[in-house]
């Protein structure tokens, strides 16, 4: 999975198909990404503690990674390469080649 923490992304298919956010969390061996404010859910809490309120709470889900396109500055979503420059790997846009 070639996805990181904190790279913006765009969903490409599911409910929330079209819409933007940055990767909050990445499992890699499931291939599931949390994407900040994307496919919430509701999710049943009890309180931790007796000053705490228990109830109902809207968290993100994760989905999987190739539902997902890394956004680039340049031309939207697209596809990621990796080339190898000395000792660095580094990410770059398949449409335009700029770097990410």
């Amino acid at each position: 999975m070639k996805l990181k923490k904190e790279d913006t992304v765009q969903i490409i298919s599911g409910k929330d198909k079209g819409k933007t956010g940055k990767v909050l969390r990445i499992d890699h061996d499931k291939s599931k990404v949390i994407v900040q404010g994307l496919n919430m859910v509701k999710k049943a809490m009890k309180p931790k503690s007796q000053n705490e309120k228990g109830g109902i709470i809207d968290v993100e889900a994760a989905l999987d990674s190739s539902n997902v396109m890394i956004l680039c500055k340049k031309c939207g979503p697209t596809r990621i390469g990796i080339k190898i420059d000395g000792d660095i790997k580094v990410r770059f846009c398949k449409k335009c080649g700029e770097t990410l």
